[in-house]
This record gives structure tokens, C-alpha cells and sequence, in this order.
């Protein structure tokens, strides 16, 4: 267990460098983990290792297999590498990188052309694709802005619509702050009728000395006055007469009498109501 540990800890200290490693909880199954991966990590490293060494290898074989090679046909046409011109040496050199590129089999003409022919299709695809890919991008473009535009324009409805929904909060809170006052109001109005209603219940008051009789009361003094005008039209007229002072006296006293009968009654009620009915049910008829 301590070997695994140790092996752990050097391994991740390997792996973070001048980082600090990460703690983690010190059990069996955590080291075994850890222990694996060190293993794993270690057996690729030494693959990896060996695979970049065979290929450094494989490397100067092969460039000791081009030296050689270039020394023969050079001495194939009866020419050495030192008595190449730097031109020429550089010719060679470009017209070896073209063949790399073209990866073509030899330098000769027929197969530098076919290698150049199938470039310059693959650049006519290519171009062919990039002016396809343009127009969709511009398409893209279009429904890009037009989106964009869009959502600028739902933002805004959406700013409208929480103003305005923050407006109709206030007023629904404003009602709700009316309907408390209104209920509390109907509330105190419905205990203050109910206590009055108690109080003329305990007094026993008649009915006929409500508001309502009280009005119906008044309506009819209203319409005796106007039943007594034409009764004094009627008098002044039998002023006027200059014949038969008797009989005038006579209808002078009937009309009096009937009058001074009317006064006297609706004196008689009016002073009946202001004496029985209390102050705050209204005031004086007279």
C-alpha cells in the first residue's frame, strides 16, 4: 500500500509539474485507481517513446537512402553534387518539393500534368463551394437580421407589457385598498344602523313618526296648500262685490272658517312632528 502510494504521489507530481498536485481521500480503492492510471500512463509513455524513436530511425535511414540515391543519378548523367551550380541545386531542390506536394511518382512531364490538372478541378470545387457557401451565408445573414429585428421588437412588446402590467398591479392593488376601505365603511354603516334600529326598537317609536311618514306627511301639506290657493283666489274675488253685503259677510265667514279649520290642522301636525320626532331626523316643517 505504501509502494502504490509513493508511486501515486511521484507520478502525479510528474504530471502537474510545478503545479501543486490535488489532494484526494487516501483509501484502497482511490490508490488502486490512481495506481492503474500511473501504469497505464507510464506503459503509453514508453510506447510513445519507442514509436518516436523508430521514427527518427526511420528518418535518417531515410534520408541516408536519399543522399545515396541522389549521389547515383547524379552519377547516372555524369554530374557530383559539388558540381552543381547553387540554380541549379536550387531547381532541383524546388522541383523535389513539387513532387512531395503533387505526390507524384517521378519529376517527368506526364506526371507533373495530370497531378496539375486534378489541383486545378479540386480548386474550381472549391471555388464552386465557396461561392455556394456566400449565398448561403447571405441568406443567413438576411434571417439573421430580420431575427434580430424581431427580437428587438419583442423586447420592446415585452417591456411594454411589464410596464403596463406593472400600471394594471398598481390599480389592482389601488381596488383592492378601495374594497378594504368600502367593506370596513359598509361594515360600520351596517353596525351603526343596526345600533339605531336597536335604540328606536327600545324607545318604541311609532311608524308614523319615521322619515318616510314624515315625508309622506309633508307631501300632503304640500298639497292642501295648493288645494287652499284657489279656496283664497275664490275669497278675493267675493271681496270685490259691492251687492249684498250680507251674503258676502256670510261667504267671507264660511271661507274664513274653513281656512282658519285647515290652519289650525296643519299647525296641530306640524308642531305634533317637531316635538316627536329627535333632532338628527331633520329639522323644524315650519
Amino acid at each position: 500500500m505504501c509502494e502504490k502510494i509513493t508511486k501515486v504521489n511521484q507520478w502525479l507530481t510528474k504530471i502537474f509539474g510545478d503545479q501543486t498536485p490535488p489532494e484526494y481521500e487516501v483509501n484502497t480503492r482511490t490508490v488502486d485507481m490512481l495506481y492503474q492510471l500511473a501504469d497505464n500512463s507510464e506503459a503509453r509513455c514508453n510506447e510513445v517513446s519507442l514509436l518516436i524513436e523508430d521514427h527518427k530511425q526511420k528518418a535518417t535511414e531515410y534520408q541516408s537512402d536519399g543522399c545515396h540515391l541522389q549521389e547515383v543519378l547524379l552519377q547516372g548523367i555524369g554530374l557530383s553534387s559539388g558540381s552543381l551550380a547553387k540554380p541549379a541545386s536550387d531547381y532541383l531542390n524546388a522541383l523535389e518539393a513539387c513532387a512531395m506536394v503533387l505526390k507524384v511518382r517521378d519529376t517527368s512531364l506526364s506526371s507533373f500534368v495530370p497531378a496539375i490538372n486534378d489541383l486545378t478541378n479540386e480548386l474550381l470545387e472549391a471555388e464552386k463551394r465557396d461561392r455556394q457557401m456566400e449565398r448561403e451565408l447571405t441568406i443567413l445573414r438576411k434571417k439573421l437580421g430580420s431575427s434580430l429585428v424581431l427580437r428587438r421588437t419583442l423586447q420592446e412588446d415585452l417591456k411594454k407589457n411589464l410596464k403596463s402590467q406593472e400600471v394594471e398591479n398598481a390599480q389592482a392593488e389601488e381596488r383592492l385598498l378601495n374594497m378594504d376601505f368600502v367593506k370596513a365603511k359598509s361594515k360600520d354603516l351596517s353596525f351603526r344602523i343596526n345600533m339605531a334600529e336597536e335604540e328606536l326598537a327600545s324607545r318604541k317609536m311609532d311608524e308614523s313618526l319615521t322619515h318616510q311618514a314624515v315625508l309622506e306627511v309633508s307631501e300632503k301639506i304640500a298639497k292642501l296648500k295648493l288645494e287652499i290657493l284657489p279656496l283664497k283666489k275664490k275669497l278675493e274675488s267675493y271681496k270685490d262685490l259691492t251687492p249684498s253685503p250680507s251674503l258676502a259677510r256670510v261667504k267671507i265667514e264660511e271661507v274664513k272658517r274653513e281656512l282658519a279649520a285647515i290652519d289650525a290642522e296643519l299647525e296641530m301636525k306640524v308642531d305634533i312632528l317637531n316635538t316627536a320626532i329627535p333632532k338628527q331626523h331633520g329639522r323644524s316643517l315650519k
